[in-house]
């Protein structure tokens, strides 16, 4: 699917978008042309999980009130072959699944994309089975705040997110975007459940497979993309994500090939845009302060694909050394600080924990 129609849906989802009142720019994209810049997409990573366990509807729910303009589901699928938002398909770290002494015997070791890993697995759940449980912070060291809500939240499927998305639609008054990625696509396709089938049909059966849609997907495996869009022809964009390091799963190619000028001119030929590490766009030096930003931005602007890089938190265990504040890894540092620096690059957008750092960086950048 070697055509430039990517870039346009690119442009189309994002003049769908909104301003989040009168002092933000619309948005600018492909085939548009305003006086004023670009709006900036401020993404609800796993929703507003700074504030909320991540991959609830509570979090989804308070990102898009804070101000995001998407709210950002990893899929995974169950045994029923139902896909529900967690961001592995391992869920001994995010819901309360040891203290149910009737799942005992589902903890289990599995080689998931070549790495050995203990704990209880959605696939070897029914929804069902899944809905007994109740979702718990995943580091909890860094987020104790968030463990008040550890038990009180259901694990959500994603047609569940896209009904909370229209009753968020009305109440707010705004087209509230979802940007679902598919974790380990390679995997689930392994044992039987793979991932693209049933995502393609939740969008269609909700309208959302269309030019304009406010939907992305993304994935770590550009296969999967490539994949989705030359199979399954999908009209929403398309966004590759990469790792500072390494290869996708089961491929060949390292992700620093596939974000070289060469491989970006190839990438655009099927993806929209990148979802780099955010080192990848501002590395850090050595004592961990920023260093010179790279020419990524640049690069893949050149190629036509957009740039929203991940991932941008407020603790100082995240933050580059010149932006925290005090010794508490778990204490807030200058996080808007560190968001406007990344903005001012040229980024397109951002993933980020807290909405409402995003959406005040912008204003500021």
């Amino acid at each position: 699917m070697a055509d430039r129609r990517q870039v346009l849906r690119f442009g189309a989802v994002a003049a769908a978008a909104p301003a989040l009142g009168g002092a933000v720019a619309a948005p600018a994209f492909a085939g548009q042309h305003h006086d004023k810049p670009a709006k900036t997409l401020v993404v609800g990573h796993r929703g507003a999980s700074g504030y909320r366990p991540e991959h609830t509807l509570a979090s989804y729910e308070l990102a898009a009130r804070m101000g995001a303009d998407y709210m950002e589901p990893d899929l995974v699928s169950t045994k029923d072959g139902v896909l529900v938002c967690r961001h592995e398909p391992e869920i001994g770290g995010t819901t309360d699944v040891a203290a149910h002494p009737e799942f005992a015997d589902r903890k289990r070791t599995v080689v998931l994309d070549g790495v050995s890993v203990t704990g209880w697995w959605t696939q070897d759940f029914t929804l069902a089975e899944l809905k007994t449980l109740r979702a718990t912070e995943r580091i909890p060291g860094v987020r104790q705040h968030n463990t008040l809500y550890d038990g009180r939240f259901e694990v959500p499927t994603f047609q569940e997110l896209l009904d909370l998305r229209k009753r968020l639609n009305r109440e707010l008054g705004r087209d509230i975007g979802v940007f679902p990625e598919t974790k380990h696509p390679t995997f689930f396709r392994g044992i039987g459940l793979e991932l693209e089938t049933p995502l393609v049909k939740i969008l269609r059966r909700n309208g959302l497979d269309r030019r304009g849609a406010k939907v992305f997907i993304q994935s770590f495996e550009a296969k999967n993309l490539e994949r989705l869009a030359d199979h399954y022809r999908v009209e929403v964009p398309l966004v590759f994500l990469s790792s500072a390091s390494g290869t996708p799963f089961n491929d060949t190619r390292t992700y620093a090939d596939y974000l070289s000028p060469a491989g970006l001119k190839e990438l655009s030929e099927y993806v929209d845009g990148l979802g780099p590490d955010k080192n990848q766009i501002i590395p850090r030096n050595p004592d961990g302060t920023l260093s010179t930003p790279t020419a990524l931005v640049t690069n893949a602007h050149h190629a036509g694909l957009k740039v929203i890089p991940y991932t941008f938190r407020a603790e100082n265990s995240f933050l580059p050394t010149e932006l925290k504040v005090g010794t508490d890894p778990a204490g807030y540092g200058k996080a808007i600080d560190e968001q406007v620096t990344f903005l001012r690059t040229g980024i397109d957008g951002l993933f980020t924990d807290q909405a409402d750092i995003g959406v005040l960086a912008r204003s500021l950048a």
